[in-house]
This record gives C-alpha cells, structure tokens and sequence, in this order.
C-alpha cells in the first residue's frame, strides 16, 4: 500500500480537498489495520499474578485441590460429584477471537475449558502449552448452533473436538499459564 502525506493550507477549497483524500485512504488503512490485528496476539485479561515461570489468569490457584485428569474427568457420570480440582493439561486449540475457552487435551481425550461467569481470559497464543487450571466439572447440552459457533471461534483449521450433545465440560476458576 502507497502512503501518502497531506499538505493542508488555507486556500480555498484545499481543505474539503484535503479531509476527501482522508476518507478515500481510510478504508485502506482500516483493512490494513484489521489484517494486521488478525494475526496479533489478543490478551484481553490481565493476569491475577505473575510468577518467574507464570502467569495466573482468573483467580489464584487453590493447590490443595485435589488433582484429577482429564481422562477421569471425562468418565464422570455425575459431574457434581467431581467437585473442585486442579488439572494439568495441555491446550490443544484456543479461541482465537477473544481466548474465552480453549480445549484441553490428555492423549486421545479432549475436553471445553470455559471461564466461570466469562469473567476472565487467556491469550491466544497458548496453544501446545501445558496449563494448570482449578475448576469443576459441568454437564450441559450443546445445541448444533453452539458447536459451530465454537468451531468458528477455534479458527485454526484443525478438526473441531465440540459436538453437539449432551457433554461434560470444565469451568475454570484459575488458569496458570507458563511464561
């Protein structure tokens, strides 16, 4: 893209000619911008705390949680009988739009990571990192709208772990992700 440089005086008409040429440019830049911002990484939250090889977003850790993973959590038939837990696991894919959920990976099980009450989120670069997270275990019903909505939001190409169906899920409390 050419860039231009605008010159205004006080000629008549030089003004109008000048906030023109403006507008004309701005959609341009505008694109450019949003390309940019496209591949930019998103940190809408800012980390709780922050140690020599993390940062906490939500809130701290509770590390007297007992320890679960993931491949229990996705057995459990009752998820209020999980209670609260800590899980180490890996993000195999993150919301690229905002870094509202992600999706953690043990081996071949999968599972959603949302945030309790959307009042938190993580970078959208975390993807292939092993986080450490406190939360609990919820069941809920996916509508198909809801799967694709998700789908879309991973945006990396990759194949989607999100049906639609009747599914546990993980709302975190805390996610510590390594620096």
């Amino acid at each position: 893209m050419r860039s231009r440089i605008l010159i205004v005086n006080n000629e008549p008409g030089r003004r109008q000619r000048s906030i023109l040429a403006v507008l004309l440019l701005l959609p341009g830049l505008l694109a450019a911008g949003l390309a940019y911002a496209g591949d930019a990484v998103l940190r809408l939250s800012e980390p709780v705390a922050i140690t020599d090889d993390a940062e906490i977003f939500g809130s701290l850790l509770d590390e007297s949680l007992p320890v679960a993973s993931l491949e229990e959590l996705a057995r459990h038939e009752d998820p209020d009988s999980a209670g609260a837990f800590l899980l180490t696991t890996r993000v195999s894919q993150v919301c690229k739009k905002k870094g509202c959920f992600f999706i953690a990976q043990q081996g071949t099980t999968t599972m959603r990571v949302s945030f309790v009450d959307y009042s938190f989120f993580v970078p959208t670069d975390i993807s292939g990192k092993n986080v450490t997270l406190s939360g609990r275990l919820v069941r809920r019903e996916l509508t198909e709208e809801q799967a694709e909505h998700f789908a879309k939001d991973l945006g990396d190409g990759k194949p989607v772990p999100v049906e639609a169906g009747t599914v546990n899920e993980i709302v975190a409390t805390a996610v510590s992700v390594p620096r």
